[in-house]
């Protein structure tokens, strides 16, 4: 079941398995959050904290989205220091959009790019 609790800060977990990133999610309080669905029912700033355990200095640049103009997501932020991504949804639009975190890193030139999260609208 995704999780509602978009006012807290989901961390965005970044691994290395044979040299490859793995992506997991969790909720502030360290709890898993499966694929880093969440659902939102009200307007909100839906806020990702990086936390890079790769290191390879990784950084959000940031988001790209499979349908940009569907009107889920308003507007979207990377702080200066790449460490967090904060992603404006006014909920005035219902459905569900998938999206995927862009990141750079200290070792090449090479982006890394996230699985696919979801943040599904549900009318109030």
């Amino acid at each position: 079941m995704p999780d509602t609790r978009a006012s807290e800060i989901i961390k965005v977990v970044v691994t290395l398995e044979n040299s490859e990133p793995v992506f997991s999610y969790q909720t502030a309080s360290c709890e898993p959050l499966p694929n880093g669905d969440i659902t939102i029912t009200e307007a909100s700033t839906i806020t990702y904290q990086l936390i890079d355990n790769t290191g390879k200095d990784l950084r959000f640049i940031g988001v790209g989205f499979v349908t940009p103009f569907d009107g889920i997501i308003d507007a979207v932020t990377v702080s200066s220091d790449g460490q967090y991504v904060q992603m404006l949804d006014m909920d005035q639009t219902a459905g569900t959009t998938k999206f995927q975190f862009v990141l750079t890193n200290s070792t090449n030139t090479l982006m890394v790019l996230s699985p696919d999260p979801q943040v599904k609208n549900e009318p109030q």
